[in-house]
């Protein structure tokens, strides 16, 4: 018979976080975290530092599976066109989940809106991340403008995840096209 591995303190706090602040945004209290928790606020306060340092280990510890579910395997053989196109058919498959609420690391630092926050520079590090994706895509691409083109494409991003997440737009047929004709006015390849 096996036994069932229970979640650490610090995975049971880091999960909260992540599912509190999805639903709630960055300003939960900690107490609430701590209640979901099922932890004191005092074996929180000896794991971290402060909510705040909290808040950014909790985006951390999920920024390699935001990468993993958007972004394409290095060196899968596709076009750096292809490669581009393929983080936003997983925006818009993401998007499609009736629970999707954006990207949380959009709206950590929409929220938060100090980059010296601790949560904020996690978020701010992630989004800078997938620019630099777009900008070494396009390089690779051919694009004219490569540094032009990784911020139109972040752009897009974001503002389809913004859309997505507050239900006001639907983006299967929406997103692809618009990526296109960015792509093919840089002369993407």
């Amino acid at each position: 018979m096996a036994t069932e591995v229970k979640p650490s303190t610090r995975e049971r706090l880091l999960e909260a976080a992540a599912t509190l602040t999805c639903r709630d945004g960055v300003g939960v209290g900690v107490g609430a975290l701590c209640k979901a928790a099922g932890v004191s606020k005092r074996s929180m306060y000896q794991l971290f530092e402060s909510k705040d340092e909290l808040l950014a280990a909790s985006l951390g510890e999920r920024a390699s599976a935001f990468a993993a579910g958007l972004l394409p395997v290095a060196d899968d053989g596709r076009s750096p066109r292809e490669r581009i196109l393929h983080v936003f058919g997983q925006l818009e498959e993401q998007a499609g989940a009736p629970d999707f609420q954006g990207c949380r690391y959009l709206a950590a630092q929409i929220e938060l809106k100090d980059r010296r926050h601790p949560a904020g520079q996690v978020a701010h590090r992630v989004k800078e991340d997938l620019t630099a994706f777009f900008r070494s895509e396009a390089g690779q691409g051919g694009a004219s403008h490569p540094d032009l083109l990784a911020r139109q494409l972040s752009l897009v991003f974001d503002g389809a995840s913004a859309r997505a997440g507050i239900g006001a737009d639907k983006l299967t047929g929406l997103v692809t096209p618009t990526v296109t004709t960015l792509l093919d006015t840089a002369g993407v390849r």
